[in-house]
Order: structure tokens, then sequence, then C-alpha cells
């Protein structure tokens, strides 16, 4: 099979037409007039972890309370290790978004006052089954935005330290795609499937998050050179047994207790925070005082309703189990269980390295959602208030490169650049054969939306491209298959990096052994071969997480504490330090991952790169 080339321009590319990327998408044809390119691998209406809906804004200024309420409580969740000048911008827009879908369709339920009905101290209610199509409508009806569905993007064009676009290919035909663009921002959500997952084999994409974030946007980053933070800190969602649905529904909802088998509420005994509550019913069950559960017997039957109801807005296994076994909440006790760990930079503090613009620390290059590091509790609003910051400071970001590049017109600085500016919104340019096989230092005459300088693409990489990729689509003789190494990558983070059966602990010795089968199962997927571009992507998605558990085996073992127990379970160091109180970086740097430990940014203060 051979891989037709074709070239597209735009001002901004956003990677991921997910929470944050759609939302970023219409920030910034507000406030820039400029044309916005989304590249979604599936299809904006259904992707990102709102697919199914949503019941709950978990982000939220609620009355009496402030955004710097909402940064203490990030902070403690986190203990210590999260950034305040992004955790404060983040706040102060999270009613501001929240008001913005309202207008564009979003169901906030209301009491008979007409005031949001909160849960809890940070939450409020709505009807969210249809979010993402909201969403999608929205930017369905803004001109100035093109949607490029059924792409999977794989790899940045770096050039000189600076962002100019990204490759990516066709899901269902074979075209790979050059995108130059002025600015980019990568918001492709985190990483599931790096570890064995509650249910593996035919049911093993039954998970917490979605199966098709593969840790996209981290990998590119890693290779690209960008500076990552925290990846120590994983995720582990408390959720109920076998349909992996949320509890926190069930907690705030009905104010459902952690209780072991006995009887005995125990989540005070171990603590509140995201990672202890997990903590606590590990430790439970190895002490032999398991199952655990949330305690909802003997609700009212009006509080049983609104779970069902609930829960089918996100979560319709729930309800649906709850109905086929009658045995309701009100009848008996929710059990829980541990998910795998994830890398979700929403929930915990593990992403990109970003400054208070979400700028990476590639020029022209911004992240926001789940694939940022620095700021936990995102969640939703979350999410659009970092897409409304990354697309505005990327607007920022092109007017002064435009302005620039006039100055240098002025001063008859011009060679070697791209001309002609016809005001398309995205234009499709497809290389011939000749120049595909021919010419590789030959430039391409781009067009643009706005005046300033795109970046021809360079030939004779992206043919360099092509080639790899079509040496998978042409193999023969692949000596295993994709879903064999996924397998085998996951028994591995799961035995010897801190999965569910090793109770989520690791040491240093097991980090060893761990690392050192991550690179061999990495070498073998350079082996691998695709009868078509689906298996094409998941070759890619392999690789894209074998590249994430390579770095997150190396900030397990560089942060020397038990900061958050289960999280980041280090049994040769299980205790936390006040000497730990920093930030573990990482860059890798022509081949080799360094680490980089920084101070924490202070209450107050901001951090620019």
């Amino acid at each position: 099979m051979e891989l037709q080339l074709k070239a597209l321009t735009t001002d901004f590319l956003i990677i991921g037409g997910g929470t944050a990327g759609c939302y970023a998408a219409l920030t910034f044809a507000e406030v820039s007039g400029g044309n916005v390119l989304i590249a979604e691998k599936a299809n904006i209406k259904r992707s990102g972890c709102l697919a199914a809906g949503v019941n709950a804004i978990n982000a939220y200024i609620v009355p009496g309370k402030t955004p710097e309420d909402y940064v203490d409580y990030a902070r403690r969740d986190a203990e210590d290790i999260v950034r305040d000048d992004l955790l404060r911008t983040m706040a102060e827009g999270l009613n501001r978004t929240a008001a913005k879908m309202e207008r564009l369709g979003l169901t906030i339920l209301k009491d008979e006052q007409g005031q949001y009905v909160t849960r809890g101290n940070r939450n409020i209610k709505i009807n969210g089954e249809n979010i993402k199509p909201i969403l999608a409508g929205a930017v369905a009806s803004c001109p100035q935005i093109t949607v490029l569905n059924r792409v999977n993007v794989f790899d940045y064009i770096i050039k000189q330290g600076r962002i100019q676009g990204a490759y990516a290919i066709a899901v269902d035909e074979p075209v790979l795609y050059v995108i130059s663009a002025k600015a980019v921002l990568c918001a492709t959500g985190g990483a599931s499937g790096l570890y064995r997952p509650n249910h593996p084999g035919f049911s093993r994409h039954k998970m917490w998050y979605p199966p098709f974030n593969t840790g996209a946007g981290y990998a590119m980053g890693i290779r690209g050179g960008a500076e990552m933070t925290t990846l120590e800190m994983r995720f582990i969602a408390l959720r109920c047994k076998d349909t992996i649905a949320p509890t926190g529904t069930l907690a705030q909802g009905v104010g459902a207790r952690q209780i072991n088998a006995l009887g005995e509420v125990y989540e005070q005994k171990y603590g509140i925070t995201t990672s202890q509550r997990v903590y606590g019913t590990v430790t439970e069950n190895l002490e032999g005082r398991g199952p655990c559960y949330l305690r909802t017997a003997g609700i009212t039957k009006t509080q049983e309703e609104d779970l069902q109801k609930a829960y089918l807005n996100m979560a319709p296994g729930q309800t649906l189990r709850w109905i086929e076994s009658r045995q309701t909440p009100g009848r008996k006790n929710v059990e829980i269980e541990g998910t795998e760990p994830y890398i979700v930079g929403g929930h915990t503090a593990s992403g990109y390295w970003v400054d208070v613009n979400r700028e990476t620390t590639i020029r022209g290059l911004y992240a926001a959602g789940d694939v940022a590091g620095g700021c936990p509790q995102k969640y939703v609003t979350g999410a659009f208030a970092e897409g409304e910051i990354a697309a505005k400071s990327a607007a920022g970001y092109i007017r002064c490169e435009s302005e620039a590049f006039s100055q240098s017109i002025i001063n008859g600085n011009t060679a070697d650049k791209s001309e002609g500016h016809n005001g398309s919104k995205c234009e499709d340019r497809t290389f011939s054969q000749s120049t595909i096989n021919g010419n590789t230092t030959d430039r391409f005459e781009v067009s643009n939306g706005s005046g300033s300088e795109i970046t021809p693409p360079d030939m004779e990489e992206a043919c360099n491209k092509k080639r790899r990729l079509e040496g998978f689509l042409n193999s023969t003789q692949a000596p295993c298959t994709t879903d064999e190494l996924e397998e085998a990558m996951q028994a591995v983070m799961d035995e010897y990096a801190g999965g569910i059966g090793s109770n989520y602990r690791f040491s240093e010795k097991s980090l060893v052994i761990a690392e050192d089968r991550i690179r061999k199962l990495e070498q073998q997927s350079g082996l691998l071969g695709a009868s078509g571009m689906q298996e094409l992507v998941y070759i890619l998605e392999l690789q894209e997480r074998l590249t994430l558990c390579r770095s997150v085996i190396a900030h397990l073992a560089a942060r020397k504490e038990t900061r958050w127990h289960s999280f980041a379970e280090y049994t040769d160091y299980p205790d936390s330090s006040d000497k730990w109180k920093l930030y573990v970086n990482s860059r890798l740097e022509d081949g080799k991952l360094n680490m980089i430990f920084r101070p924490l940014v202070q209450e107050g203060g901001k951090y620019e790169h």
C-alpha cells in the first residue's frame, strides 16, 4: 500500500476535538478572526471524555466560595505539588465557561428560586448527556473552523525550537497529511491502557477513562523535546465494581460513606483526599476486611430514582445493572474498587510543563485539558478555561509573529518565505508523485488566511515519515501482533510499575525491570505489520503508550518518597519528605531522558519560561 501526501495550512491547528479543543476553537475564532483546523481521531460529536455525557459540573465556584478556595482545595488534594498560577487562572474562568455552555444549550438544573442546584461545595447538577453534541454544533456553526474527523495526528513538525505544524494519517484512507500552522494546541487528552485494566481480554475497554486516549499528545511532546512534569502522579479512580461507574454521584448525591465488609466506616481512618480514598480501600482489602462498599442501603425511593437518572447521563451501565439484578442501591450497598493507573492531567498534575499562558517549552505549541500539567482538578469547566486561555494566548502569539514578518518585508528580508495569501478557510494541496519521489528540497508554496509566514513543508522529512509508515503497511512477516505487544506492555506495567496486580506498589528494583522490558517491547513494535489504515493507527497508539511508559517509569523512580499513597506507592521510600516539595520534570535530549527538579511556584507567584 502507498500513502498519498496531502498538505494543509491553517492559522491555528488544534489536535484533538474534545472538551478543551472545541472550546479553544470557538474562542480563537471569536478573538482573532483567524482560521482554525481541528484534527480529530474520531468524530467531534461523540469523542473524548465527554462522549457519553456527564451529570455534573464538578468544578464550579458556588455561592459563598471564591476561586482561591478552589485553588486551596486542589493544592491540599495534591499534597502541594501543583502550580498555583495555573490553578488560579483556571479557577477564575470556571463560572464564565459554564455560563457560556448554558447559553449554547446545556441544561443546568435550577431550584424553585432559579438558582443552580449545587452538589457539595464545588459542583452543580446538569443534564449533560448531550454536552458534546452541543459543543460540536457550536463548532459546526462557525465558518472560521474546519473540522477534520477520522484523522490521527502522530508527530509534530518542529524547527529550531518552534512548532510549525504536525503530521497525521487518515483513519479510513491511505493519506498522510502534512499540516502547516502558525500555532498549535495539543488537546489530545490523557492516557489509558498503559496498565492491565480491571477487565482484561474481551472487556479490556470497559474502563473509567476513554480507551482511545492513548497518550498521543504526551508522546509527541516527549519525542519533540518538550519539558514534561509530574508524570509520577498517576490517577487511580475509585469506581463502582465491574461497571467502573463514577462513585462521586453516590458520595455527594446521597452522602454515601465508604464502609468495609464489617460495616465499619473507614474513610476518616486513611484520609479523604482522592489518593487516600483509594489507598484506604486497598488496605482494607489487604487486611481482610473487604470487600468495600459505598453505603447506600436505606436511601429513599426518590433518591434511588434520582441516582438512576443521574447515571443514565454518563454511565448507563450502572443503572442497567441495578435494574437487571433488581438490587437497587436502596436495597444493597454498592461495591467499589480501584481502577488501573492512568496519566491524566485533568485530575492530577501530570503533563506538559507550561507557562501561565499554557504555552509549552516549544515556542508556539500550547497545551490544555488533560494533557497539560501542573493544574489538577480541572474537570469539564477547567478544560474549557484552559482551552480559552491557550486560544487567546495563541492568537496573541500569531499576531506578534505576523507583525515581525511584516517588518521583515519592510526590511527586505523575504528570502525563502512562503507567498500568496488568498484568505481561504483551509487550503488542501496534494503533492504530485514526482514531487514525492524527486525534488525533496523543493519549497512548497502555501497559502494562509492572515498574512504572516507559514513555513512550507520539509519534503525530505515528509517523505521519510511516509516511508516509515509504508513499512508497516507493506510488512508481510511480522513476528507478533499489536494486541500481543499491548498485552505484554500492560503485564509489565502491572507487575513491575505499580498496577492493580501489585496493589499499586513498586520498588527501585521492579522499576529497573519495567524499564528494561518496556524498552525491548518498544524495539519489537518497529517490526509490526498493518493490513490497513486502522491497524496502522493501532501500531502508532501502541508506540505512543510505550514512549509514555518509559517516561512514567523514570518519574516514578525519580521521586524518592511516597507523597500520594497508591498513586505513587514507593516501597523503598514509604514516607513523604519536605525536601521533595518540588516538581519532578523531564526532557528527552539526544535520546536520553534527563530529569529536572524545579522549586515550587509559591502562592501568588507566576512562572514564565
